[in-house]
């Protein structure tokens, strides 16, 4: 017989009887272990400190596409790598936003959005940051 279709999220990952992870979900639970991290990690060290046991080789893949996209460095520890991030968890935020508004068209309409949709106290903290009074 054939394969039985499966339910959104099933599959791989081993999350909720067999449910699949979200997009990102295993590089956020990757990221936010090494920025918990005293050292760097090797994917070993990353592996047996995940909320859900995956495969040495899935989590060698995720670090080396975080370091070939610039947001881990590694340095040689043995016959792999250990991991850190590049930066703290503020500067990987400021980093992606920077990276949706060079995906943009027309910044200037961005950044207008951007501002408008701004909380008060938001506002009035990016006001400061920016030296203004207004």
């Amino acid at each position: 017989m054939g394969a039985e279709p499966q339910t959104p999220g099933a599959g791989v990952g081993g999350l909720g009887g067999g449910g699949r992870r979200a997009n990102g979900a295993l590089e956020a639970e990757i990221l936010a272990l090494l920025h918990a991290a005293d050292a760097a990690l090797t994917p070993a060290d990353v592996a047996v400190r995940l909320a859900t046991p995956l495969a040495h080789t899935t989590v060698s893949t995720t670090l080396a596409r975080l370091h070939s996209r610039g947001v881990l460095n590694r340095t040689p520890q043995g016959r792999g790598y250990a991991y850190t991030p590049v930066t703290d968890e503020s500067g990987l935020t400021a980093r992606q936003m920077h990276q949706v508004m060079e995906g943009g068209n027309d910044r200037a309409s961005v950044l207008t959005r951007f501002v408008d949709d701004l909380s008060d106290a938001d506002e009035d903290l990016l006001r400061r940051l920016l030296g203004s009074d207004e």
